[in-house]
């Protein structure tokens, strides 16, 4: 595995990896194993010939709380370590001075799908993921590249940009891991307080039984309401947000056999936590 800090060293290591196929996961670092689990992926989709690069890069232009960014983890030499044993060939870490022209003025900006569920409250957030992913997707010139599904408004706004764009870069959207107890893994989840980090898991528990009442022909809006009873009634937690909408547009769903998404965040103390659950209308 080979280390590049700066663009120069960056391409410097892909120019002989060029024709190659080449798999890109982009990461804010404080890996876990749901991050190992898109590297592996990463490394089954190349093969023995192609190559895997993994960004290790704490964006700070996609916070729109600078509170959040100061207490975002950084563990770069685990970081290091656990993209060695995913079998990562090249790791990308950048600094923001590195990444940004301190004059920069290009900015880029998602006028529908950013518009609601955790754009709604997060404003210029997804402005900033989309700039920065375009940013990577140019350095590396990747054939692939592989997002979260527990992040799934990214992984819908990414695919859009490569869509509208004309990016020639296939995106593939991988499963959210989840500790034993159902809680989505996050590199946040450090930062809950015991109390919270034990009331966690209600998040999944609330997801489930709400699918449940979705199938059995519970409306939207009584779906919606549930999860947030539920997580309401513990203590310290308060929801942002609670939605059924398309999986694809992130906006009403009108077509019943369309895939629709379940998303939640919540605010547990201090910690914002993100969910979601994919269901059919059918």
């Amino acid at each position: 595995m080979q280390t590049a800090y700066t663009k120069e060293e960056l391409r410097t290591l892909l120019a002989p990896l060029r024709g190659k196929r080449i798999v890109l996961v982009p990461t804010m670092g404080a890996l876990h194993a749901g991050h190992a689990s898109l590297l592996k992926q990463a490394r089954t989709m190349a093969g023995e010939d192609g190559a895997v690069v993994a960004s290790v890069f704490l964006n700070p232009v996609q916070f729109d709380n600078a509170g959040d960014l100061a207490t975002y983890p950084k563990t770069p030499m685990q970081d290091l370590e656990t993209c060695d044993k995913c079998g990562v060939d090249v790791v990308f870490m950048p600094s923001p001075d590195t990444m940004y022209c301190s004059d920069r003025s290009i900015t880029m900006e998602e006028t529908h799908l950013s518009t609601v569920l955790c754009g709604a409250s997060r404003p210029g957030h997804f402005a900033g993921v989309c700039l920065v992913v375009n940013k990577l997707f140019n350095l590396v010139q990747p054939t692939d590249a592989v997002f979260g599904k527990k992040d799934y408004q990214q992984l819908a706004i990414i695919r859009r940009m490569v869509r509208d764009l004309d990016i020639p870069i296939t995106i593939h959207g991988a499963e959210i891991v989840r500790e034993n107890d159902g809680l989505a893994l996050s590199s946040r989840n450090v930062r809950l307080t015991p109390e919270h980090r034990a009331a966690a898991p209600a998040i999944r528990r609330s997801l489930l039984s709400a699918a449940s009442a979705f199938s059995a022909g519970k409306s939207v809006e009584e779906v919606c309401t549930q999860v947030k009873t539920e997580l309401e009634s513990i203590p310290g937690v308060r929801c942002d947000y609670v939605e059924l909408v398309d999986a694809v547009t992130l906006h009403e769903v009108t077509d019943p056999h369309r895939l629709a998404l379940l998303a939640v965040a919540a605010w547990f103390g201090e910690v914002r936590l993100i969910d979601n659950l994919e269901l059919s209308c059918s």
